[in-house]
């Protein structure tokens, strides 16, 4: 069903865009295109209706939901009955283009990193986004989403440890003193933190090797681990911790113009 037309312009259209991911939802008030306000909880609370008493005060004129936890979306249904709402997936107006075997197989989180980072940052880019997976996604130069990696998350490598072996700890991440442990809960950090950088590098390698032979994309990263990892990384143009919420939202007014 076509969703309905919110007849505002883009500067005024009120949006709540909602970002639903495995770990976390991060939920945004966009006025226009800028956030006023902005809430995460749990994935898990979403079942539970504990975060709407914190959306009561909150006005807004219709929802755009990115979703990869498919078990969430009859409570989300419930909880914002009455209001006009948009489900992304690769048939939403992205404002870009899709060369891609399976379309339907692209997470929705994944096609709003690369509508907004398409929109802000230009093209050809990658993004990569440092969250429970690690996803790289490709905008060419023509600005079509033509696919990209999906790797383990930071923090399956240090649960991994902890939980495979007998006596190494469950660590904290944060950036190692030193390339050398003296410790260790320090050794650990230094083989999640540098070694990733080493894994994102090398992907990343692989990737402008043999897609951008003629023009360099921007690499622009977010996710939870993006300011530990990426902040350190010269390669990477910005980072951006609300790019998928940036892209929900672009998404969104496509959406409700149509």
């Amino acid at each position: 069903m076509k969703d309905r037309c919110i007849c505002t312009s883009e500067k005024s259209l009120s949006l709540l865009a909602i970002d639903v991911s495995n770990s976390f939802t991060k939920i945004a008030l966009f006025d226009g295109l800028d956030i006023e306000k902005k809430l995460t909880v749990p994935t898990p609370q979403l079942k539970k209706g504990i975060f709407r008493q914190k959306l009561l005060k909150w006005k807004y004129d219709a929802v755009v939901i990115s979703s990869v936890v498919p078990g969430v979306r009859s409570a989300l249904e419930k909880t914002f009955k009455g209001s006009a709402i948009h489900w992304v997936t690769n048939r939403s107006p992205l404002g870009i283009g899709i060369d891609y075997p399976k379309p339907s197989s692209i997470g929705a989180d994944r096609l709003c990193n690369a509508v907004a980072c398409s929109k802000l940052f230009g093209k050809p880019a990658i993004v990569v986004d440092f969250g429970t997976a690690v996803t790289f996604d490709v905008i060419s130069s023509r600005g079509d989403y033509i696919g990209g990696i999906i790797a383990p998350g930071l923090n399956a490598m240090t649960d991994y440890l902890h939980e495979r072996t007998a006596l190494l700890p469950r660590v904290k991440l944060k950036e190692p003193r030193s390339a050398l442990g003296k410790s260790t809960v320090e050794a650990i950090r230094i083989g999640a933190v540098i070694g990733y950088r080493g894994l994102i590098r090398g992907l990343l390698t692989a990737l402008v090797e043999e897609q951008f032979s003629k023009q360099s994309p921007v690499l622009v990263a977010t996710g939870g681990d993006a300011a530990l990892i990426a902040s350190a990384m010269p390669e990477f143009a910005a980072v951006d911790p609300d790019l998928t919420l940036q892209g929900v939202c672009i998404i969104g007014h496509l959406a409700f113009k149509q």
